[in-house]
């Protein structure tokens, strides 16, 4: 009879025995005890699953067929269902072309361990015994193993664990009378690991609070890791969401909440009046309005692919509109999330309806309030300035250890908290940066681009326990002392170190635009063939123009169903389209790595009063593929601040600069580097009609648009290039 176990976040959470029907012993986090043993059904593969995102119920019904596969040594191998495993280094199998993927541990053919990362945690099942050959062992160098578990088990078990005692449920005031509900869980009394239990009558505890949207309720379960450690921790609705009160408005009011919640923390009998908070996308954007009231009681963050300010991210990026964002918004529509609301068959004709605020009427039935606020400000106003935490950022430095990945949809939001946070002390922050997207560490492919077999992360989450310990409690584990980014570099497919961002030792470079590569200087474009990135100025100046049609918008290659809006997808169709302009470098003869965001200068001119820019940063490889890496969007109007829109006149050039969003590439020998250029990014922002009423217009028109190049308006693209000092293995 073999014995597995399984570990979430370096936590047994339950031992499983083949037998004839695999049986079980499930933690019961309350009691801090394994449950007796049972056969393992649904029910429980849906407890399991609901830590891992993965059903164990199929590891253990595919063993047997994957181990036969294992056996005959191959480099890679596709199981009758369809899963394919590649072997990585002779240690182990990685499952590639699946989202959360298993990756196989083995010696001799058969498997010791499954490891199952995510964005912030890491699960292992594991044969008895070999727990010290897998990433648990990172866990006990921390955490040293107790010998003992749940009344006596004699498991592996680093640490000692907690059971969870739930305080029950507070409404929290807030400033201006509304309510916000509130679950409150803390290290409680129980049989295991008595001698160290802070959970009596009296003890105050350092606590992580979860501000979620979302439904404090759901997923609950994965936080409590936290207070199995020895956090209380606090999982709150935000104003207006599931059993909060007060009007939803996304990102209004949580500078103010989070600072009223902070100080509710504080003054709670069991908090010893320090905290934390984690949690991603909009739960990490809920940290840095947090930190931005200046709270004092604070102390660290754990950011994971945090939103940011409205104009600089998600949803007027650039001044657009992001179209993207519409299935998050139908989800959010009511009072209570609604995923299913997210997928549909006809987001085409759904995005082509204006105006944009009668979109949920005619696709949901119903107004969206906070779309139609939305829309009622057309330009960054007082309105806006509300949600910009990075603007309204006052006190001192708060801790934070941030994770984001090059096509996080939300990457804009880390940019500006590695802006915010750049001249902090050394070890206030740290930031982890990988080949991932929003959805974070858990793939090594991104829609049929590989990323490496090193893409994924086996220590985010022990790293997160390692910063509350030592912000929160004093521990000198170290982790302040560790390089402050570490990041993925594509092409070389693998991670770095640096003491700053952009990484030390690399410099700035400009690599202009110029004419097509059959000489025709003054040309459109798309009839004069592709044009040159150069790295010297031209001394003659030249121009390159496309006509941008709202009515046949270019597309932005994403699936509007799936909620991720940066995948790395082959353009090269695309780009053939006479209103995208192309320019790439000769092909490559050395290695040129680019790590951090580009900026492009355009000059401009255009036959109508307004349109957008759209740029694009692509790896063009020895076949002509040509892959995204990196975005841009501005609309014309905005070039000069988004405050006041400056129209355009006809025969007048406008000088327009745009940032990407954040990449580590290295173009390999044989490759190009590619920018294109264009006025429209269809599911992406909503397209620019070319009048003054900009997105939202129900009249457009064709649009003619000319970038100048070379002479005193040279047009180019800026990256930092990393040299040999820039980073370090």
């Amino acid at each position: 009879m073999k014995q597995w176990n399984f570990y979430f976040s370096g936590i047994l959470y339950g031992t499983f025995f083949e037998e004839e029907k695999i049986q079980v012993r499930r933690l019961d986090p309350f009691t801090g005890q394994l449950g007796d043993k049972k056969p393992y059904g649904a029910e429980d593969d849906q407890f399991f699953e609901g830590l891992c995102s993965r059903s164990l119920m199929e590891f253990f019904h595919t063993r047997t067929e994957l181990e036969k596969e294992i056996a005959k040594k191959p480099e890679q191998f596709v199981t009758k269902e369809g899963r394919r495993f590649q072997n990585r280094r002779g240690e182990a199998y990685i499952e590639r072309d699946r989202k959360f993927p298993m990756d196989l541990f083995y010696e001799e053919g058969s498997i010791y361990a499954a490891a199952m990362s995510g964005r912030d945690f890491l699960a292992v099942l594991v044969r008895k015994g070999m727990e010290r050959k897998t990433a648990l062992s990172q866990w006990e160098m921390v955490y040293p193993d107790t010998g003992s578990l749940g009344g006596g088990a004699g498991e592996f078990q680093p640490g000692p664990v907690y059971p969870v005692r739930f305080l029950g449920t507070w409404m929290v005031p807030t400033r201006d009378g509304e309510q916000l509900a509130t679950d409150v869980y803390v290290p409680g009394e129980g049989d295991i690991a008595q001698t160290a239990c802070p959970g009596g009558q009296g003890q105050r505890f350092p606590a992580v609070l979860v501000r979620t949207p979302y439904g404090k309720g759901k997923g609950a379960s994965v936080y409590y890791r936290f207070v199995q450690r020895g956090f209380a921790v606090v999982v709150q609705d935000v104003r207006g969401r599931e059993d909060s009160t007060g009007e939803w408005q996304p990102e209004y009011h949580e500078v103010e909440d989070g600072d009223d919640t902070l100080s509710w923390i504080a003054s709670q009998s069991w908090s010893d009046g320090q905290a934390a908070m984690t949690g991603g996308s909009y739960l990490g954007y809920v940290q840095w309005a947090a930190a931005a009231s200046g709270n004092p009681h604070l102390k660290a963050m754990l950011s994971f692919v945090c939103a940011g300010s409205a104009f600089v991210d998600i949803p007027r990026r650039g001044g657009c509109f992001n179209s993207g964002m519409l299935a998050w918004a139908f989800a959010m529509s009511e009072q209570r999330m609604r995923p299913d609301l997210m997928v549909r068959e006809d987001w085409d004709q759904i995005l082509d309806e204006r105006p944009i605020a009668s979109i949920p009427e005619k696709a949901l039935g119903h107004e969206v309030p906070f779309i139609s606020r939305w829309m009622s400000h057309r330009d960054m106003d007082d309105f806006w300035k509300m949600s910009n935490w990075q603007k309204r950022y006052k006190g001192g430095p708060v801790p934070a250890l941030i994770f984001s990945g090059w096509f996080d949809d939300n990457g804009m939001g880390t940019t500006e908290a590695l802006d915010l946070v750049r001249d902090w002390p050394e070890g206030s922050w740290k930031a982890v940066l990988g080949p991932w997207k929003h959805s974070g560490n858990a793939d090594y492919d991104l829609h049929g681009q590989y990323m490496g077999e090193d893409a994924i992360r086996y220590d985010i989450d022990l790293l997160c326990m390692q910063w509350l310990d030592h912000f929160l409690r004093g521990a000198d584990n170290g982790i302040e002392k560790t390089p402050r980014v570490e990041y993925y570099t594509l092409g070389e497919n693998r991670w770095k170190s640096a003491g700053a961002w952009p990484p030390e030792g690399g410099r700035t470079r400009r690599l202009y635009l110029d004419g097509a590569e059959n000489g025709c200087a003054g040309g459109t474009g798309a009839s004069c063939g592709e044009g040159s990135l150069i790295f010297a100025e031209m001394g003659a100046g030249g121009q390159d123009s496309y006509v941008y049609d709202p009515e046949n918008p270019a597309v932005h290659l994403v699936d509007m169903s799936e909620n991720e809006l940066e995948v790395p997808e082959d353009y090269t169709e695309e780009e053939k389209r006479p209103d995208i302009l192309s320019y790439t470098t000769p092909v490559l003869t050395e290695p040129l790595t680019v790590t951090g965001d580009a900026r492009v200068r355009l000059y401009v001119s255009c036959d109508c009063p307004d349109t957008d820019f759209v740029v694009r940063l692509t790896d063009v490889d020895e076949k002509g593929r040509s892959v995204k890496l990196a975005d841009g969007v501005l609309d014309a109007k905005y070039r000069r601040g988004e405050e006041h829109p400056e129209y355009m006149e006809p025969g007048q050039v406008y000088e327009v600069n745009l940032r990407t969003t954040k990449i580590s590439n290295t173009f390999l020998p044989g490759h190009r580097l590619r920018l294109t250029v264009t006025s429209s990014a269809k599911n992406f922002i909503f397209p620019n009609s070319n009048t003054k009423d900009g997105f939202d217009s129900p009249i457009r028109q064709k649009a003619r648009i000319t970038v100048h190049r070379g002479g005193g308006q040279a047009s180019f693209l800026e990256i930092w290039e990393e040299t040999g000092a820039a980073s370090r293995a």
